[in-house]
């Protein structure tokens, strides 16, 4: 899949927001190579956690969980701790002409581990760096996870029934929003380097691309809505009534009604020609009445099949759906015609997620990614490539910079 010529990315990651970030370099055939740490005495797995997350697909080091994030990809150790990693590091810099390194490690150990910016720069005037981080570079000691963030930037503060417990968001937003950054801020400082010839600092931060997020919400708080008005919800927007999940006789479907003029095509329905009320005319009379409302509708639906409510509905080009089992999902037309998959190393096909916009290259292919690495199962060939010798390998790893 990778094209000849295509940048190459270093990048010293682990967990999801950095791996998935990185994913999307994958897609476009980047080449990516994953640095991870070597055995750490006394722990008993190695390298990315999330190698051992999930159920075990592939041997020891490569469970479910770590599967998704890392196809495509190569995999090295080295240690950082040690001078010669370093060194080893600052070689494979200059020697395969890294176009951009990555790290999702903690900012306070940039500068030990030899993976600041200025450090790496002086293998590549033009190295394009970038980190993904709890707060942020200025926020050097600050550690962090995606349900952590979402407390701290006020998504469980939004999320959840009115009166219930503040909730997080079911997939990890904040992650994949960070990776999403990367994705963004790299090339957008490829696209600079053409015209500079200048690398690039990117400093990512899981709270600064959460709260970026927040555009319906806090400029309300300056524009007469109260907190309250804010919070929690349960499926029911705050602003355009009704948008709602409502009961069928056979399960739930969700109603999203955003206009005056939509609201005129519901009620032409026979189906909801009940609701056709003078205070519900306009989408402030439909807030303030939005209780008897939203049951006014839960009443209609309920007495219907959900594929009888989706016809009436689909009649008055309402936006609606079906609440999908997470099961179906990948068989949904739209997302069969863009899915890639991969096979692991016992036949089995795994169904992947398509990219977030379908890449063209991809077309001309089985959209078939390769699995992802074990530990270090690329070491000797990156190395290698960047001009290690054997003797060189072996004396790396009698010292334990490789393993």
């Amino acid at each position: 899949m990778r094209e000849a010529g295509s940048p190459v990315v270093l990048s010293l990651e682990q967990a999801l927001s950095l791996p998935y970030g990185t994913l999307r370099f994958v897609h476009l055939g980047w080449r990516v190579i994953r640095i991870e740490s070597t055995p750490v005495p006394g722990r008993t797995s190695n390298g990315d956690p999330n190698r051992y997350i999930g159920h075990p697909v592939a041997g020891e080091d490569r469970h479910s969980y770590y599967v998704a994030p890392n196809v495509g990809k190569e995999a090295i150790t080295l240690n950082l701790k040690e001078e010669d990693g370093r060194r080893a590091l600052l070689r494979m810099i200059e020697e395969l002409e890294v176009d951009v390194f990555c790290t999702n490690t903690m900012p306070a150990r940039h500068k030990e581990l030899g993976i600041d910016y200025e450090t790496l720069r002086s293998a590549r005037k033009n190295l394009i760096w970038c980190s993904i981080s709890a707060m942020g570079i200025d926020y050097p000691d600050v550690p962090g996870y995606d349900p952590v963030t979402q407390a701290l930037c006020g998504f469980m503060d939004l999320t959840g029934e009115r009166e219930g417990p503040p909730i997080q968001c079911g997939p990890p937003l904040t992650d994949l929003k960070s990776g999403d950054e990367v994705f963004a801020q790299v090339l957008l400082a490829m696209l600079e380097r053409e015209r500079t010839g200048r690398g690039k600092l990117i400093d990512v931060s899981l709270a600064h691309s959460a709260v970026s997020w927040l555009q319906t919400f806090t400029p309300l708080l300056d524009m007469g809505s109260s907190p309250a008005e804010l919070r929690r919800n349960g499926n029911k927007h705050r602003q355009f009534i009704p948008v709602n999940a409502y009961p069928t006789t056979d399960g739930f479907i969700y109603i999203a009604i955003g206009s005056d003029a939509q609201w005129s095509r519901l009620i032409a329905q026979p189906m909801f020609e009940k609701l056709d009320q003078s205070r519900f005319r306009t989408n402030e009379g439909r807030r303030s009445a939005q209780d008897d409302l939203h049951a006014e509708i839960g009443e209609l639906t309920s007495l219907h099949h959900t594929g009888n409510v989706a016809e009436a509905l689909e009649d008055a080009s309402i936006p609606h759906s079906r609440i999908t089992p997470i099961e179906d999902v990948p068989g949904l037309p739209f997302v069969e015609q863009s899915a890639l998959q991969t096979v692991a190393p016992d036949g089995r096909v795994i169904r992947l997620p398509p990219p977030a916009v379908p890449v063209s290259h991809l077309e001309a292919i089985d959209r078939t990614l390769p699995f992802p690495p074990g530990y270090g199962e690329h070491t000797d060939a990156v190395l290698t490539e960047a001009g290690f010798s054997a003797d060189e390998l072996e004396s790396l790893r009698a010292r334990g910079v490789i393993v």
